[in-house]
């Protein structure tokens, strides 16, 4: 066990470093030793934020399926009770907790061509994939798998990152001409961010140019600008 106030980097298997003063009864996972009176009295968006960065570690550190309330309170030196004021349980934390680091975020290109964009968002996404957030979100991916009710909350509460993105590029591309509209509402539109996403569980990231150029040009474009003649529906 580390002496109080000791630095230490944490997600060595996630690929995530992060800094943090260990707490003695965060690593024992006991919260009843913390003494909350003693700090400094933090309201509001203060607190808010020590808490999604104390869940945000967390998960980091654990992920998500052994992450519980308890820990998160302990590390963020407040009271399970405070937590539960604010969040039903720990789904609805983690997912605010992703959103205050923007761990799925990225900008929409507006390149003027529907290839240059679709390969254009592909690319930032990747390098989300390869950055200390990686893990993370690998984890996340993992357990929407496997927890049907945190799966729900995530499509519930985010825009996934790849689907909504696309949608957007996709809109772009109809106003220009070069898409039909009914594509924007047919599984084609979400197949490169799809593939993008299943490369990266299966081998990692970051994934590599000649990965997404092929994605783009030998599956998703031939889906999108040519499809099937007389075809008036998804």
């Amino acid at each position: 066990m580390l002496p109080q106030g000791t630095q230490r980097h944490l997600g060595e298997h996630s690929g995530v470093t992060l800094s943090l003063n260990v707490n003695p009864t965060v690593e024992s996972g006991v919260e009843s030793a913390v003494d909350h009176r003693k700090g400094p009295r933090r309201r509001g968006e203060e607190l808010e934020r020590a808490i999604l960065t104390a869940a945000l570690e967390e998960l980091t550190e654990v992920g998500y399926a052994a992450l519980t309330m308890e820990r998160v309170a302990a590390r963020a030196r407040t009271s399970k009770a405070v937590l539960y004021r604010r969040w039903p349980g720990r789904a609805e934390l983690v997912v605010d907790a992703c959103k205050l680091r923007a761990v799925s975020a990225v900008d929409v290109p507006d390149t003027g061509v529907l290839r240059t964009d679709v390969i254009a968002l592909l690319q930032q996404m990747s390098a989300k994939m390869a950055s200390a957030l990686g893990g993370i979100l690998r984890g996340l991916i993992a357990e929407m798998t496997r927890d049907p009710d945190f799966a729900r909350i995530i499509r519930e509460r985010v825009h996934t990152v790849g689907p909504a993105t696309i949608h957007i590029i996709l809109e772009q591309a109809v106003e220009r001409g070069e898409v039909e509209p009914w594509i924007l509402d047919s599984r084609r539109a979400t197949v490169a961010a799809d593939l993008l996403r299943n490369h990266f569980l299966l081998y990692g990231a970051p994934v590599e140019d000649a990965v997404i150029i092929d994605i783009v040009d030998d599956v998703f474009l031939p889906l999108v600008l040519n499809p099937a003649p007389n075809r008036q529906a998804p």
